[in-house]
């Protein structure tokens, strides 16, 4: 015979459960399971198991175990868990990569009709077609302004309509009429709203970002401290190469326009003084080059020229024979 378990040890083991998991997994998700039902809950615990640990519960009891397991231990970074427990959501605790773990969740969402009262998470469009209904379910078209017509003794819908905004409570017409068409509008699973990571708590759609992303907000944000240090000419890391080339450049024109100098000034103010004396290495290259591209021509004119020599010669000698 089954033993019969009481609220407060359910609460215990609960409470025990918890603390062991903190203890165990330094990164969680937490998520959102609106319309989730426990078939398909279990489903997604099935998913994952080897790797994560999914553990639902009543956001007072998470809360209460969270905040007495941070007193007890001392690691207060589990303490900004307590914010996220709100409304219906649960914990997924894992050590895989959790942009895997998020992806593998979100495979499990299933089809879901439009209920009335339901708040729509997407707008709901109807498209255009032969809905396979007798004319006598024209009202329903009328009442929601859906342009229809009789094709063949069906209902058909001439245009797409925006049956249902996004944020919009589905009326009962608008559920009526989806339920006849065998529309199913609306998905649902569990939706990652944040991520925990050794005390740190970011928006899921970090998750999302690549290696080039990463680099391109880092080169983005070392060109801004750059610039914010030249402004201010206090002295950082990335700005002291531009600081080093800027002095450079202001004592090389203090040494053009006095007698000061220095040696890496010196091939500088020589060829302001006399820039033949660079030129002159230069034309002798540029006369070869010259010469190197003249000379295949010659040689080809030449060519040409001494066949008609020949011919001239022989005209001459067969005229005196």
């Amino acid at each position: 015979m089954a033993v019969k378990t009481s609220r407060t040890e359910k609460k215990v083991m609960y409470d025990q459960k918890l603390c062991k998991l903190l203890d165990m997994y330094s990164q969680i998700l937490i998520v959102g399971a609106d319309n989730v039902g426990s078939n398909q809950l279990q489903k997604i615990r099935h998913g994952l198991r080897g790797e994560s640990v999914v553990l639902m519960g009543k956001n007072t009891m998470m809360k209460r175990s969270v905040k007495i397991h941070a007193e007890k231990t001392g690691h207060t970074a589990y303490l900004s868990l307590v914010p996220l427990l709100v409304g219906n959501v649960g914990l997924i605790f894992t050590k895989g990569e959790l942009k895997e773990v998020s992806d593998e969740v979100s495979k499990y969402k299933v089809g879901a009709p439009a209920r009335v009262g339901l708040v729509a998470p997407i707008d709901v469009v109807v498209p255009p077609g032969n809905t396979g209904l007798d004319p006598s379910q024209t009202s329903f078209f009328q009442v929601l302004n859906i342009p229809t017509k009789i094709n063949k003794g069906t209902v058909e819908i001439i245009t797409p309509v925006e049956l249902i905004k996004k944020g919009d409570k589905v009326g009962s017409s608008e559920a009526a009429l989806l339920s006849k068409l065998g529309i199913k509008p609306f998905s649902y699973g569990l939706v990652v709203q944040s991520v925990y990571e050794n005390g740190s708590v970011f928006n899921p759609e970090v998750l999302d970002l690549t290696e080039d992303d990463i680099m391109e907000k880092f080169a983005a944000g070392v060109s801004m401290v750059t610039s914010l240090s030249l402004a201010l000419a206090y002295p950082t890391l990335a700005a002291a190469p531009h600081m080093f080339a800027n002095a450079y450049k202001s004592v090389l024109a203090i040494a053009v326009t006095t007698e000061y100098s220095f040696p890496q000034a010196e091939k500088v103010k020589e060829y302001l003084k006399d820039p033949s004396k660079f030129a002159v290495a230069v034309a002798p290259v540029a006369a070869a080059a010259a010469t190197s591209a003249t000379a295949p021509a010659a040689a080809a004119k030449e060519e040409k020229e001494e066949p008609d020599e020949e011919s001239d010669d022989d005209f001459v000698s067969g005229l005196f024979d």
